[in-house]
C-alpha cells in the first residue's frame, strides 16, 4: 500500500482528488504511487484478469466520463478501450504510458487474432516486464498528473522521485537474483509471450505456446514444437501464469516430465490480501519463483 509521510500528506490532498482511470491494475498501482492522496484511480480491469479479452461494463463507460485523465498501456494492449472511450463522452485526457518506449516485436509480426485488432502490427505490449521500462511508464504518469494539477507538481515529482529510487533497487535485486542462476538453466516456457521485455533485459529465455495475445489459442503444431524445445534443450521448468489457463502448461509437463515451477504474474497485480498487490511485490514474486526452480 502506498504510505506517504504525513508531512506530505497533509499539505498534499486538495478538496477533490484528481479522477484518474487506469486500464489495468498494475498501470493504477504506477498512478497510485505517484498521485498518492491527490489522485482518485481505479482500473477497469481489476486483479487477476486478462486485459487482453477484457469485455468493458456499463459503469466503466460512466467511470471513463468522469475522468480527467484515463491512462493506457498502448502497443496495442487494450484494443476495445478506444471505443469505450468514444462512447463514453467524456473529455478525459488519454495517456499511453509507453510513450518514449521501443517496443519489442511478436514473433508473430502484424498477425490478426481474429477479434478485429492486433497488437500495433506486432508490437509486444507487455512492456512493463522491464523495471527499466516501469521507469518510463513512471516518468509519463508523472508529467500527465502535472498537467492536469500543476498545484501538485512538487508532490507529484517528489513522489515519483521516491518511486524511480526503489525501482532502481529493484532492478539490482533482479539481476543479483539472475546472476545466481547457472546460464545454462536460464530457459523457461510460459503460458503466453508476456516476458521477451524481461527476457531482453536479464537474460533469462521464455518460450510460450500462445503467442503476446491470450484471445487465440495455440495450434496443435505450437504445442508440439514447445514439447520438441523442451526435451532438446532440456528445459529446467514450465511456469504458469495467474491470468491464464492451466491445464495447456499441465498437459505440456505432464508429457514432457518438467517440473512445474509455480505460477508467474504476467498482466495484472493480485488483489490485496493476495501475493501481489503492487508492481514491485510482482517483480519480486516473479524473481524468487525463477531462482527457486532454476538454481536447483
Amino acid at each position: 500500500m502506498f504510505v506517504r509521510p504525513q508531512s506530505v500528506r497533509a499539505q498534499a490532498a486538495p478538496k477533490a482528488p484528481l479522477k484518474v482511470v487506469a486500464s489495468f491494475s498494475i498501470l493504477a498501482d504506477f498512478v497510485r504511487n505517484v498521485g498518492g492522496d491527490r489522485v482518485e484511480v481505479m482500473s477497469l480491469v481489476g486483479p487477476d484478469s486478462d486485459t487482453h479479452v477484457y469485455t468493458p461494463l456499463p459503469a466503466d463507460g460512466r467511470r471513463v466520463a468522469a475522468a480527467k485523465l484515463v491512462v493506457v498501456n498502448g502497443l496495442g494492449l487494450e484494443g476495445w478501450l478506444p471505443r469505450l472511450v468514444r462512447a463514453s463522452g467524456g473529455k478525459a485526457n488519454l495517456v499511453v504510458a509507453t510513450k518514449g518506449i521501443v517496443p519489442l516485436k511478436s514473433e508473430a509480426e502484424g498477425h490478426d487474432h481474429g477479434h478485429g485488432h492486433d497488437h500495433g502490427e506486432g508490437d509486444d505490449p507487455h512492456a512493463w516486464q522491464s523495471v527499466a521500462n516501469a521507469k518510463v511508464y513512471v516518468a509519463n504518469i508523472r508529467d500527465a498528473l502535472i498537467a492536469a494539477d500543476a498545484e501538485g507538481a512538487d508532490i507529484y515529482r517528489r513522489n515519483a522521485d521516491a518511486y524511480l529510487t526503489a525501482l532502481d533497487a529493484l532492478d539490482r535485486e533482479v539481476r543479483e537474483a539472475v546472476a545466481s542462476i547457472p546460464p545454462e538453466r536460464r530457459r523457461v516456457i510460459s503460458s503466453h509471450e508476456a516476458f521477451g521485455y524481461f527476457a531482453a533485459a536479464y537474460g533469462i529465455a521464455f518460450m510460450a505456446p500462445q503467442g503476446v495475445s491470450t484471445d487465440s489459442e495455440p495450434s496443435a503444431r505450437d504445442v508440439a514444437a514447445i514439447i520438441t524445445q523442451i526435451r532438446k534443450d532440456k528445459i529446467p521448468a514450465v511456469f504458469l501464469e495467474n491470468i491464464s489457463d492451466p491445464r495447456l502448461v499441465r498437459r505440456i509437463a505432464a508429457e514432457t516430465g518438467v517440473k512445474i515451477g509455480g505460477s508467474l504474474f504476467s498482466d495484472s497485480l493480485s488483489a490485496k490480501n493476495g501475493p501481489v498487490p503492487t508492481y514491485i511485490d510482482l517483480v519480486r514474486h516473479n524473481i524468487k519463483a525463477l531462482t527457486s526452480a532454476l538454481t536447483g
